[in-house]
């Protein structure tokens, strides 16, 4: 099931299209990319890794172009990145990382 995300603009009650999203794996103490693409019009990015491969264990970094997106629409925001890094453990199949953003904050949950 992979690996996804969304993210929901909350300042304008809706979805955040466009966001470039890169998602990268701690390896031996480096981050090492593995996927990269941006949400759709429903702010989703569905499968950073393939849905048919369950994700390996390790620490995950989501790395968020929000500086872009809010430029984009014209805002001026105070985080260029938001990065948020997670726990996979073995045998998980799906981790779903959902991110709410204003130009001034963010929160972050384990979705579904």
């Amino acid at each position: 099931m992979g690996i996804s995300t969304h993210v929901l603009d909350a300042t304008l009650g809706r979805p955040a299209a466009g966001v470039a999203v890169a998602l990268s794996l701690l390896d031996a103490g480096e981050w090492r990319t593995q996927a990269e693409g941006s949400t759709d019009e429903d702010g989703r990015l569905p499968a950073l890794l393939p849905r048919e491969l369950p994700p390996c264990a390790g620490v995950y970094r989501l790395r968020f172009a929000t500086g872009a997106y809010f430029a984009a629409i014209g805002v001026s925001g105070l985080y260029p990145f938001v990065e948020i890094s997670f726990v996979v453990r073995d045998g998980e199949r799906h981790c779903h990382i959902p991110l709410l953003l204003t130009a001034n904050s963010y929160t972050t949950y384990r979705g579904s």
